[in-house]
């Protein structure tokens, strides 16, 4: 005689026993029996597997789980976030957060705003097993050496799922990978260059201003000239001046970033790159790169417009600097027209000077996920919330960040919302650096030169003695190319 007892439990269950964690379908089959043929079993086992088709979860069923909230809602959750950023960037990112919270009234945000030695703090909460949900990463010094590390989550498995998103609208160069189809971040909106500048020093020395189209941008001689008129020894001779004395100045003409984001835009510029275009050999000892770093380094050494390295310490911060007029141009992000609205003084931005054809690097820190999270959906709607122009307008119109999505670009009104009216945004940003931007810009080479802090590792003391007069360029750089191309291990941009 056959006996046969069939009980199917579909109840939620805790999966683990902290607060918040998320709730499971618990389905199980429980069969009582005496005897049973082969074919009996089969048949069963058919039988419950229809019916635990049943236990999944949902239609629009809360990822977080379950509805163990308030009023049947989701279970409240916490989701951590590590960010850098001046006190400006930081109310910003807490007004963001809080506008994100009340969208998702289940989630709260701990945002960790870490102010100084950013990869080094986050890098001990890695190895101590700390991590945050979601972290702001900078390509070149830490997220790529987390990467290998196999830290975060691949973002495209979400971008594939998700239609709320669509790649192709965002701005090019946004999408952070270790190879293609491994996303390991994405950057709330492009950072591109611009030659900030002192309007009433022009006009004082009677010099007319950068120009802000990059049709009529200056070459690199043009940009000299004008430099030397506007560098002043402390008895008021300009660097043009014969009797002009190198070693007591009192006003540079330019401030000339000296780390790879700065010079890279001369470097693309000049049709040079970091490594070659199959991506097996160092490129910066070629004579694209090399004449860059000389004419750099005479700025310093030959024509004493811009201080050297040493003599940078002693010069503030860009805003400052140029209010104090102990420069008179400067070149630096777009990030910095942040605090250059809260100055009081005339200030604009020019387009860069040219070496070949008008360019801009685009750099960015990027929204990583790390794979340790519990809440893997919660923190990419947490990614994507903040790289919604919408969402991020503080951080836009404050010119922290600017849009991701093309279309705030080349649409009028979504354009005009960041471009016009502001402080942030003088007379020549639309020109200089939205239409540079727009068609003149090149990836990071962060985001496609593998082991690229490696390699800078190698060039930048090198660099140095270039800086100082030590070197020529050319000396430099040939005699580290055979360290540098130890570290050399291909592009990230074709397929290897």
């Amino acid at each position: 005689m056959l006996y046969t007892e069939v009980i199917i439990d579909c109840s939620y269950e805790q999966a683990g026993k902290t607060n918040g964690s998320t709730p499971i379908r618990k389905g199980y089959i429980h069969m009582l029996h005496n005897k049973k043929t082969i074919a009996s079993i089969l048949a069963l086992t058919l039988m419950a597997i229809t019916i635990l088709a049943g236990c999944s979860r949902p239609s629009g069923e809360p990822a977080s789980g379950g509805n163990n909230g308030k009023d049947g809602g989701p279970a409240p959750i916490t989701l951590r976030m590590a960010v850098w950023g001046a006190p400006d960037e930081v109310a910003a990112y807490k007004y963001s957060i809080q506008r994100y919270e009340e969208k998702f009234p289940h989630i709260k945000v701990d945002m960790q705003h870490i102010a100084a030695d950013y990869d080094t703090k986050l890098t001990t909460m890695v190895a101590g097993n700390d991590v945050p949900d979601v972290a702001m990463m900078e390509s070149g010094s830490i997220a790529y050496p987390l990467a290998e590390e196999g830290k975060f989550l691949n973002l495209q498995d979400f971008l594939d799922k998700d239609s709320q998103i669509n790649v192709d609208s965002l701005v090019p160069n946004l999408l952070y990978s270790v190879e293609p189809g491994h996303v390991i971040g994405i950057a709330p909106g492009p950072e591109s260059f611009g030659l900030f500048y002192n309007e009433d020093m022009f006009k004082d020395a009677g010099v007319e201003t950068p120009p802000s189209k990059a049709s009529e941008a200056w070459d690199w001689d043009e940009f000299v000239e004008v430099a030397k008129q506007l560098t002043i020894d402390t008895k008021g001779r300009n660097a043009a001046d014969p009797a002009f004395d190198p070693k007591n100045i009192k006003q540079y003409g330019i401030n000339f970033p000296t780390w790879w984001g700065g010079y890279s835009n001369f470097i693309y510029s000049n049709g040079g790159d970091f490594v070659s275009a199959d991506g097996k050999s160092f490129a910066l000892n070629q004579p694209e790169a090399v004449e860059v770093f000389q004419k750099i380094a005479d700025l310093m050494n030959v024509h004493h417009v811009a201080p050297s390295p040493v003599q940078s310490k002693n010069i503030p911060a860009t805003n400052v600097a140029l209010q104090t007029k102990k420069v008179a141009m400067v070149i630096d992000g777009q990030w910095s027209t942040a605090s250059l609205a809260k100055s009081n003084f005339n200030y604009n931005v020019g387009v860069l000077p040219v070496m070949k054809e008008p360019m801009t690097t685009i750099v960015a820190g990027m929204f990583s996920i790390f794979k340790a999270t519990k809440y893997p959906q919660e923190s990419w709607e947490l990614v994507k919330y903040l790289i919604d122009p919408e969402s991020s307008i503080d951080m836009i119109t404050s010119g922290t960040w600017m849009p991701s999505y093309k279309s705030w670009y080349t649409d009028g009104e979504l354009l005009s919302r960041w471009t016009e009216n502001l402080e942030a945004r003088p007379s020549g940003y639309k020109d200089a650096i939205v239409e540079v931007l727009l068609n003149s810009s090149h990836q990071t080479p962060t985001g496609y030169v593998k082991n690229f802090s490696k390699i800078m590792d190698v060039v930048t003391p090198a660099l140095d003695k270039v800086w100082l007069g030590q070197q020529t360029a050319q000396e430099a750089l040939d005699g580290i190319a055979a360290k540098a191309q130890e570290q050399v291990q291909g592009r990230r941009d074709i397929e290897q």
